[in-house]
């Protein structure tokens, strides 16, 4: 998706880890997915670099779809589908 559909999306629920270093944004990201429901999307913002190459991975390796990121002034919003 491009920014301007990312930043359409209704977003079900956001996790906000700025200022938590690696792991500390995927932790979070992990432990918030249980209050969405399936299809549903989690918005993580994150001042951590790192959790643009944390969260896809992890999206592909349990089954969910990253559906991609928006950088701001100092952090980063990260969408995830919930699909399982």
């Amino acid at each position: 998706m491009d920014t301007e559909e990312l930043k359409t999306l209704e977003v079900a629920k956001v996790v906000d880890a700025r200022g938590s270093a690696c792991p500390g944004p995927l932790l979070e990201a992990k432990r918030g997915i249980a209050d969405v429901s399936r299809e549903a999307i989690m918005e993580v913002l994150s001042s951590d670099e790192g959790t643009n190459d944390d969260i896809p991975l992890w999206c592909k390796k349990v089954g969910h779809e990253f559906l991609g990121n928006i950088e701001e002034a100092g952090y980063w919003r990260l969408f995830v589908r919930r699909m399982k």
